[in-house]
């Protein structure tokens, strides 16, 4: 199963992530199939490629809750409970 999720980088004690879609079975710093954006939570910069995230989406791809709490936050997916 694919899935929408983080992939870590940048150096220790300063964390940056890519949105990545991967396998689910691979390791968290494996190797994603497609880079779909980037995303730092020290100072709360995203950067995301709608398109690419929405055909992902369509395709049957699973989001992970952090990924689909940033993705909700961005306004690219509806909340499920509105």
């Amino acid at each position: 199963m694919v899935k929408l999720r983080l992939k870590r980088y940048g150096r220790k004690q300063q964390p940056s992530y890519r949105i990545v879609a991967m396998d689910s079975r691979s390791k968290r710093d494996g190797k994603a199939i497609e880079e779909l954006g980037f995303y730092n939570p020290i100072t709360n910069e995203t950067r995301i490629d709608i398109a690419k995230i929405l055909k992902r989406l369509k395709q049957g791809a699973q989001t992970t809750r952090t990924v689909k709490n940033i993705l909700n936050e961005a306004q690219i997916i509806a909340k499920e409970n509105s």
